[in-house]
């Protein structure tokens, strides 16, 4: 599974840790994620990351 960088403020979405603060398991591929998911360092949305 491919990691996701935030264009914003540089979070690396990794799917193997998932994002449990907003209740995303481990083992999420980014694809997965829902689509009102935002970043959770800056709130950026989906569109604002690059695959890495």
């Amino acid at each position: 599974m491919s990691k996701y960088r935030c264009v914003i403020c540089d979070y690396v979405y990794d799917p193997a840790e998932g994002d449990p603060g907003s209740g995303v398991e481990p083992n999420t591929p980014f694809e997965d994620l829902p689509e009102d998911w935002v970043c959770p360092l800056c709130g950026a949305d989906k569109s604002n990351f690059e695959k890495i």
